[in-house]
């Protein structure tokens, strides 16, 4: 893994998950929603501010046409979603974790896995 894109990534997803996690605590404590479904829908939330900061920024002179990254990235990000929102879901109803620590264990996955994505497949120039 290149140090500098890692580095770059998690700096650019600290603010999507920052973006995620505001919208899931507004819908679940404010607005009374199931945290299955505020999780889905902070996490599609802090997709879109992920792909702007990533393209921009974290792969910035990666050479990839937005016409091929952003299909890519919002695969990455849908498979994402649902990983985020079934192991959010999986743990608050099953196990009965406070959807705080779900969350984070969720996120947790999701960094690890979606950075290697679209570190190989997203962003990667053609060869």
């Amino acid at each position: 893994m290149h140090r500098h894109r890692l580095w770059r990534y998690t700096a650019a997803g600290g603010v999507a998950t920052a973006t995620h996690y505001l919208l899931t605590f507004v819908l679940i404590d404010l607005l009374a929603c199931a945290p299955g479904l505020a999780a889905f829908a902070g996490a599609g939330l802090g997709a879109v501010v992920a792909y702007r900061l990533h393209h921009a920024w974290t792969f910035a002179g990666h050479g990839v046409l937005q016409v091929r990254a952003l299909p890519r990235f919002m695969l990455v990000a849908a498979v994402s979603i649902l990983i985020n929102g079934a192991l959010v879901w999986g743990l608050t109803a099953a196990f009965g974790t406070h959807w705080l620590l779900a969350q984070a264990t969720a996120t947790l996955v999701v960094l690890l896995t979606a950075y290697a994505a679209n570190q190989r497949w997203t962003f990667q120039r053609r060869r």
